[in-house]
């Protein structure tokens, strides 16, 4: 039963989009498991370049079943624009009938409660994605399936809008949504999504049963983790390891393989504390030369040396067993690089990262400086072209994080790919 977790494990943005579009050749289906459209994976191949939010990163490969998870929050309207803009089927995607249903009220309370908080945002998306998680567990949400039974959807969504309308008008002083125009988009959502549809949990099994491959594709960074991240500077999902199980509906016995991606340095959009972060100079030549913009948000990304105290805690609370190294590329030319590893708190020396967001706050970082390459890794695809000197950054980085490297991304493409051992067998 081969499922193969694909997870980032830093603050996102790690490239895991390129990572999956790579390693889907020899999988029979890539799942999504968690976060919804705030979450954007680039993929660039021989196809062209695919921006995507919500569909999984397998979609460029004829042979892969892509399948949205029930762990996931589907803003129907973007997923209508994913689908038609990449071609695609009912016979290649598939969206779980538990998916739980981003409505207009959800991306309307979502900006709203953003610009409430002021100087303490969060930095959320806008896009609705937490208050859908929230109506989630307060047991209010609406699920994809339930667009197919429009008679017990009559019944439940006015109470449920009413009561969103009383928050939007009397909390917020703002206009109440129109619940004509909610169930006239829930009848259009029927008839275009209604192929896709579908028990996803039974695809999966098949897959495994049958002993194929199976790829789980993590949205955002186990660092944003709801339970195990930077609290409350998170997401709204479980983008761990442990996310997967519950967001597709999997046991652990299934698990072939669990690959963290990481960045060669650190990057981080939003608020939340940032120990290795770099406002100087060497911070925008990262973010001019790696072009670190949010897919998603189009919002510059915060940059800094990598983070080892972090990625060991990352590693540690998803058992990595292969570790994946994007952007190698950028820090070519750089006479010197940086690794944290360890922080000073408060005149103390930490090896473990801190939860408690004061602490990260107070966090200094200690590094370890290692001699830069002047040798180009862009776009080398042999193991024997890593120049020395990088080779022993990986190495650095290996026997901090204790997982050993599997491949190196030397840019964006599909074949810019360096490959020291395989993570998923060809079957």
């Amino acid at each position: 039963m081969p499922a193969y977790a694909v997870i980032g494990g830093q603050w996102g943005d790690e490239g895991k989009g390129k990572i999956i579009d790579y390693l889907a050749e020899n999988a029979s289906a890539v799942a999504r498991y968690s976060g919804g459209n705030n979450a954007g994976h680039t993929v660039i191949n021989d196809a062209g370049m695919f921006k995507l939010h919500l569909v999984p990163s397998g979609i460029c490969w004829p042979h892969v079943t892509n399948i949205i998870g029930n762990g996931v929050v589907v803003d129907p309207d973007v997923l209508l624009d994913e689908i038609n803009e990449n071609n695609l089927t009912p016979e290649n995607l598939v969206v779980s009938d538990r998916a739980h249903l981003i409505l207009p009220y959800h991306v309307k309370l979502d900006q709203l409660e953003e610009t409430r908080r002021g100087r303490d945002a969060i930095g959320t998306t806008g896009r609705g994605v937490g208050p859908a998680y929230l109506d989630k567990v307060n047991r209010t949400g609406l699920r994809a399936g339930e667009l197919l039974d429009p008679e017990d959807l009559a019944l439940r969504l006015p109470a449920i809008v009413d009561f969103k309308n009383e928050f939007l008008t009397k909390i917020y002083g703002a206009d109440p949504v129109n619940i004509d125009e909610i169930f006239e988009a829930t009848r259009r959502w029927a008839v275009e999504l209604g192929p896709y549809i579908k028990p996803a949990e039974y695809f999966v099994a098949d897959v495994l049963e049958s002993g194929e491959n199976l790829i789980l594709e993590g949205a955002q960074g186990a660092l944003l983790d709801l339970d195990h991240g930077s609290y409350p500077y998170v997401t709204s999902s479980n983008p761990t390891v442990g996310g997967a199980l519950s967001g597709v509906g999997i046991g652990p016995r299934a698990f072939a393989g669990v690959a963290g991606v990481f960045k060669a340095y650190t990057t981080r959009v939003g608020a939340g504390p940032f120990p290795t972060e770099l406002e100087d100079e060497v911070g925008e030549r990262i973010r001019t030369v790696g072009k670190e913009v949010g897919t998603t948000t189009g919002r510059p990304r915060r940059t800094g040396w990598f983070d080892g105290v972090a990625g060991r805690y990352s590693a540690k609370v998803n058992g990595f067993d292969a570790l994946i190294i994007t952007k190698l590329d950028i820090l070519d030319g750089f006479d010197t690089v940086k690794v944290c590893v360890a922080y000073e708190i408060d005149g103390r020396r930490v090896e473990n990262f801190p939860i408690d967001s004061s602490l990260l706050a107070r966090s200094k970082p200690i590094y370890e400086e290692l001699p830069g390459w002047s040798g180009s890794t862009a776009g080398i695809t042999r193991p024997e072209d890593i120049p020395a000197n990088a080779m022993t950054y990986i190495r650095f980085i290996e026997d901090l994080l204790g997982v050993k490297a599997s491949i190196i991304s030397s840019g964006p493409r599909r074949e810019e790919t360096v490959v020291l051992k395989e993570i998923i067998p060809v079957r």
